[in-house]
């Protein structure tokens, strides 16, 4: 983890909370590209995810927002309410699970706090001289964080707004963007999870191969009551049984049984969690593992993914 500075804290939009992070000797920061996110350590313990606003090789500073959920769990509350000017924070180094690919023409969607990732990108294809064309959803203007940036930026042009507010300037109908975007463009889209499925969706109907479509989830989407019963985890290198009731996720059971794992987001979304299964059938409920990962049955998200079998044996 690396200790940061919180040199500004703004409000980008309602509810959108903007902080700009420094190191505390005011040295560059750790290297990184568009779509890249760092793990926040927040005043109340929690470690949540938030993606970077601003990339580059030689950053002297990063910049995340992070939108107020009232339906949450606490993490964006206490950022909101705790995080003042001065204050040090422990965040981990970048990394980038959502990257830009080199080759095709990129269409960038956004859906709400989804701008965050997507506005990188922007600022990181414009400066390389490539086209883009960027969508962008929201509630209503005063919710569309980063608003004045953007109509600010040189590449405005390729900018087109949606608000629910003001439907009659115009709704989005992905599937005709997506229909004369090209043979060579890529979908980049991020926002919440009914939002991202709309998106991918348009794309399918509009005969989009999946390795074009590239999407971040910020939260999982809801899932299905889990069934009664429970299972069984068999930890290999161990000899420990641990059993999972109806009620507690994989994780919570192991490490109530004393086994330390590694948590961060704990919806199956970033995958920090991830364990090698080495027998049994999972039934994932996660947003991290693509398809194909989910069908080799090899791994799976204890935080949130359970088992279609009695037991699940575990390379731990």
């Amino acid at each position: 983890m690396l200790a940061v500075r919180v040199c500004e804290v703004r409000h980008a939009a309602i509810d959108v909370l903007s902080l700009v992070l420094a190191s505390l000797d005011g040295g560059p920061l750790p290297a990184c590209t568009a779509g890249a996110h760092v793990d926040v350590a927040l005043p109340n313990g929690m470690l949540r995810q938030y993606s970077l606003c601003r990339t580059g090789p030689a950053l002297r500073f990063y910049e995340i927002a992070i939108l107020h959920d009232r339906d949450g769990r606490g993490g964006s509350a206490c950022a909101h309410r705790d995080i003042r000017p001065g204050d040090t924070l422990q965040i981990s180094p970048p990394r980038n699970l959502f990257p830009l690919l080199p080759a095709g023409r990129p269409v960038l969607f956004a859906g709400g706090i989804g701008i965050t990732p997507i506005l990188a990108m922007a600022e990181a294809l414009h400066a390389a001289g490539r086209d883009f064309e960027l969508h962008y959803c929201s509630r209503s203007p005063e919710r569309a964080a980063y608003r004045d940036t953007l109509a600010r930026a040189a590449y405005a042009p390729q900018l087109r707004l949606y608000h629910d507010s003001t439907p009659e300037a115009g709704r989005l109908d992905a599937e005709a963007v997506l229909r004369r975007a090209g043979a060579d463009a890529h979908l980049y889209v991020c926002g919440p999870a009914g939002f991202i499925s709309h998106v991918c969706g348009a794309a399918r109907q509009a005969g989009w191969d999946e390795s074009r479509v590239h999407f971040e989830h910020f939260a999982a989407p809801a899932q299905p009551a889990v069934a009664a019963g429970g299972f069984e985890l068999i930890l290999a290198r161990r000899g420990l049984r641990v059993p999972v009731g109806p009620t507690e996720t994989a994780a919570q059971a192991l490490l109530a049984h004393g086994v330390a794992l590694n948590l961060s987001c704990e919806q199956g979304v970033c995958g920090a969690c991830l364990l090698p299964v080495l027998d049994g059938l999972p039934d994932h409920r996660d947003v991290f593992l693509s398809p194909a990962e989910r069908d080799t049955g090899r791994c799976f998200t204890p935080c949130c993914s359970r088992a279609l079998s009695p037991t699940l044996t575990i390379d731990l």
